[in-house]
């Protein structure tokens, strides 16, 4: 799915997963919470905290909790998406086949909406300062516009930027990544973003 510009879009965006996804968007809805568009995904928030968020790629779909790891999850329903980077953030995914437990669902939602109103939450760590790698640097310096979009990126956008640059060993590797990633910055965009 691509990246929408409003909660309806997403839900209008051709997917294989059309109905599930409709269904999952009326079970966070049946709690109450309210229905707003951040990351270009449907977030559902309550107590100013999101609880839940609906997701969808090209072979799965899936509800991520926030605050996750708070979870009672006896069912082992959900999973750490991206280990080692996310602490508190659980996603709960499923496939075209799977059957949509919308009473299982709601109880994991109404425990995560429970736990926000209690104030209870898992705080990310302080995170290391950000370092650039010296070619990005220097194509920053040189350029006040490339500079000024960068600036105007998540933290989180900038390091992806940064990292998928100083993870190459060869410098003819780094300069390519470095091609595109200014490509990208130009155009106000994540290195990522073509997968959400």
């Amino acid at each position: 799915m691509g990246y929408a510009k409003s909660v309806d879009e997403f839900f209008s965006q051709p997917s294989p997963f059309q109905k599930h996804l409709l269904h999952l968007r009326e079970t966070c809805l049946h709690t109450g919470m309210t229905e707003t568009l951040k990351w270009g995904i449907p977030v559902y928030v309550a107590h100013g905290k999101n609880i839940a968020g609906i997701c969808a790629f090209k072979s799965y779909f899936g509800i991520w909790f926030y605050q996750g790891a708070l979870l009672d999850d006896n069912k082992n329903m959900l999973i750490n998406a991206q280990e080692g980077k996310t602490v508190a953030m659980r996603q709960w995914r499923f496939t075209e086949h799977d059957r949509i437990d919308e009473q299982l669902i709601l109880s994991y939602l109404l425990e995560a909406i429970e736990n926000a109103r209690s104030g209870r939450e898992i705080k990310p760590a302080k995170s290391k300062p950000l370092e650039l790698p010296i070619e990005l640097k220097q194509a920053l310096d040189n350029d006040h516009i490339l500079k000024q979009q960068f600036e105007s990126l998540s933290i989180s956008c900038k390091r992806e930027y940064a990292e998928y640059i100083a993870e190459a060993k060869k410098e003819e590797t780094r300069l390519r990544s470095l091609e595109k990633t200014i490509g990208l910055i130009l155009q106000k965009k994540g290195l990522h973003d073509k997968y959400k």
